[in-house]
């Protein structure tokens, strides 16, 4: 785990970041909740897979995409290294990845996937419960800020954030805490008080690096590794419940 102040961003901030896993009761009641976009709000992460899957198909005509699935929610590297290993054509992950951009394949992605289609409409309810119990709410995507934007707009859970915070701003990717405690200072909550709502092994790790409480939509199609998380979701309706629970105090 992440024990350490990121020394940078509390310089950027003015805000403190190192009281990491606090035992004072203060510290625990959860003041803000920080959603995930993919596999999170939207249920994207099955509709990626299919255009590398695609594009996969193209150097290997045998290959089964279930060999992909190590993919879904991994850091850029991981994701390639995958598909390096099951493609075997002699590529480097390096190559297989940039010539998957410079073909638009991952444009091509943003540009057709319905993303009102597979937009979690219980979000938007969850999202206003918490409101009314007096919770800040963010975003924290890997994605783009640009297609987060535009995504969350046409669904209407833009209007009802604080803050969106995309992973291209930061040189690591998740599971680096780095997107959490940055989304943190933003919102101005200190990250013992904040919850991560995540999905992927990579987000729930990078949550709880950053010293958040971190909920786990269970999703079992993929693998993911949920053992770091707090709470396992079976839907997303159980969040002011669990919000609830952790607003008062320890003893």
């Amino acid at each position: 785990m992440y024990t350490a102040c990121n020394e940078r961003m509390k310089a950027e901030s003015g805000h403190k970041f190192c009281q990491y896993l606090s035992k004072g009761g203060k510290d625990r009641v959860i003041k803000a909740v920080i959603f995930d976009m993919d596999g999170v709000i939207i249920d994207s992460e099955g509709k990626y897979l299919e255009y590398i899957y695609e594009f996969a198909r193209e150097k290997r005509r045998d290959i089964q995409i279930e060999e992909l699935y190590g993919t879904v929610g991994a850091t850029k590297r991981d994701c390639w290294e995958i598909v390096e290993k099951a493609v075997a054509n002699g590529q480097s992950w390096e190559e297989l990845r940039r010539e998957y951009h410079e073909r638009g394949i991952w444009k091509r992605a943003f540009e057709e996937v319905d993303y009102q289609a597979i937009f979690r409409p219980e979000v938007l309810e969850v999202m206003d419960e918490l409101k009314a119990m007096g919770i800040r709410l963010a975003v924290a995507s890997s994605t783009g800020l640009e297609q987060v934007k535009r995504i969350l707009t046409m669904n209407h859970v833009w209007e009802r954030l604080e803050t969106a915070v995309s992973g291209e701003m930061f040189k690591r990717s998740k599971p680096d805490p780095e997107i959490y405690l940055h989304t943190a200072a933003q919102l101005r909550v200190d990250p013992s008080q904040c919850l991560a709502i995540e999905d992927s092994t990579v987000g729930i790790t990078a949550g709880k690096a950053a010293g958040m409480k971190a909920a786990a939509l269970i999703d079992d199609r993929f693998g993911f590794d949920r053992s770091l998380a707090d709470r396992e979701l079976g839907d997303l309706r159980e969040i002011p419940a669990l919000v609830r629970s952790l607003m008062e105090p320890e003893a």
